[in-house]
């Protein structure tokens, strides 16, 4: 069984809605609605907004927990010695498959993500807004919340904006993949670790945060921190956005208060009433028992007390009827095949520790367990980006929360329960799918300025040839969606400044990528 979840699942709040504030009156919260919903806002200077963001405890939703303020000030600093403007970026990817928050906000209340956003950008005086999204529905979206401030990419104005699509994978939404992609790169590490606040997009400062970080700074933009620390715990104020899913009868993606207790918000999904784990923080996580689940409230001291993390806020129980290890077995292949393949701890070590876990389970005994550590070890720390961390973080905590069921593998040959397949991944075929939707966009040359230096066709031959007078042929078809980067990056390049990307015409039909390499013949200039 696997049942992937739905990329806008159920929404729930417990307590007084703060980011879900108007869910219940529309699916989406288009501008006009946005401001009746919440009221205008007042732009800030960056040192109030950086003491806002430290009044609140405000750290990145998206796993790494970065403090938010002390990350505006670097920007700033850097910005200001440099003399350089900075860019923001809103990372919106969300390639992990048990992870729905930042979807849903971006799908249903895209612009009090933008209000954060645009806060820090006046308050850091950029020019230059990236919006990184992984979905097509958090695309159009978007795409559609841009065009309702009247935001665009277009020379002369005062923000530029753009959204940058990158695919649907774990090590995508990696900071530095996102930067690399913003850049017209792959969406993948680069191999070696910068920081952002230094050396980002074009090698400008890069304010990058999670779409709920905006969001929750928003949210305290309006009310003020001392409205919005009357929510929650004193040490971590406010709400938290969590996606339950794994062994529940609700999927959903849920708003909490920091607080509340771990049990009843799993209760509100249905999940088993004693459940013999919870993998908590995504599959970059760790796995906490039924125990330290009864105990646990929701908030990051909490669940790193109880052993487990909140990260990007994936909460996944499993009921006793599956095998864990099995379960875990299942992950560990997906996080391995989503390697960026770009140094060998990750390229061989997680493949290698996924192998070892199937040699446990296969009846391997205690030189398959043994083997199974040595790998996992050896990988850590050692990965240019922090997938390999990660997977490892959740192998090891695989071993040390299922003890009995490790023994009766080890030392009995099995457990006697089946692998029910109750965690969710991807759909078969998913990625191939994305790559075949049109991006809605056309390659268009404007003659009287085209020179025929043809480096648009060495950026991007699928779409784009020399023609015998040495001046590029186009596709007659839409940019697909695993072009546009390059399709940008061809436009950004051109010495004439004669290519752009404009909207393909409504009334024609985008063509997929197979028909536009058709188009294009079968050789490549």
């Amino acid at each position: 069984m696997n049942i992937p979840l739905p990329d806008v699942p159920e929404v729930r709040v417990v307590g007084l809605p703060q980011l879900t504030t108007g869910f219940d009156l529309v699916e989406r919260l288009d501008l006009a609605m946005h401001l009746k919903v919440h009221g205008p806002l007042e732009p800030m200077t960056g040192e109030r907004l950086a003491e806002l963001a430290e009044t609140i405890s405000l750290r990145g939703r998206g796993g790494a927990g970065f403090p938010f303020g002390k990350k505006l000030r670097a920007v700033a600093k850097a910005s200001i010695r440099r003399g350089v403007r900075p860019v923001v970026v809103i990372n919106g990817s969300e390639g992990e498959p048990a992870c729905r928050k930042d979807t849903v906000l971006l799908n249903r209340a895209p612009h009090l993500i933008l209000d954060g956003a645009l806060l820090a950008a006046e308050a850091l005086g950029a020019r230059t807004l990236i919006v990184a999204v992984t979905r097509n529905s958090t695309e159009i979206s978007i795409r559609e919340a841009l065009a309702e401030r009247g935001l665009s990419d277009r020379r002369g104005q005062q923000l530029r904006a753009r959204v940058v699509r990158t695919p649907e994978r774990m090590v995508s939404g990696e900071a530095s993949a996102v930067i690399r992609a913003a850049g017209g790169g792959p969406a993948l590490p680069p191999g070696r670790r910068e920081r952002a606040a230094e050396s980002g997009v074009g090698g400008a400062p890069t304010l990058l945060s999670n779409a709920e970080t905006y969001a929750q700074l928003a949210v305290a933009a309006r009310i003020g921190a001392r409205r919005y620390g009357h929510t929650g715990l004193p040490d971590e104020p406010g709400t938290v956005l969590l996606t339950l899913s794994g062994a529940v009868s609700r999927p959903m993606v849920i708003e909490v208060p920091t607080g509340v207790p771990l049990r009843y918000v799993l209760q509100l999904a249905g999940a088993p009433p004693l459940p013999q784990g919870v993998l908590t923080g995504g599959y970059h996580g760790n796995w906490i028992d039924a125990m330290a689940t009864h105990d646990a409230v929701v908030s990051r001291a909490s669940l790193a007390a109880a052993g487990g993390a909140l990260g990007a806020g994936a909460i996944l129980p499993i009921g006793p009827e599956t095998c864990p290890l099995g379960e875990s077995l299942r992950i560990a292949n997906w996080l391995a095949a989503e390697t960026a393949g770009q140094c060998g701890p990750c390229k061989l070590g997680l493949p290698a520790a996924a192998g070892g876990l199937s040699d446990l389970l296969n009846g391997g005994g205690p030189a398959a367990l043994e083997a199974l550590r040595e790998v996992t070890q050896a990988v850590k720390g050692r990965g240019a980006c922090k997938h390999p961390d990660g997977s490892a973080r959740f192998l090891t905590s695989t071993l040390s929360a299922f003890t009995d069921d490790l023994a009766a593998h080890v030392l009995d040959g099995g457990c006697g329960r089946e692998t029910v397949g109750v965690l969710p991944l991807p759909a078969p075929g998913y990625q191939d799918l994305e790559e075949s939707i049109p991006s809605g966009e056309k390659l268009a040359v404007d003659w009287t300025l085209c020179k025929g230096h043809g480096l648009c066709a060495d950026i991007i031959p699928e779409l784009i040839r020399l023609g015998p007078d040495g001046y590029p042929a186009l596709a007659d078809a839409a940019v697909p969606v695993h072009l546009r980067g390059r399709a940008q990056r061809a436009v950004r390049r051109c010495p004439a400044l004669a290519l752009r990307v404009e909207q393909a015409p409504a009334e024609r039909p985008a063509l997929p990528p197979g028909s536009a390499r058709k188009a294009l013949g079968s050789g490549r200039s």
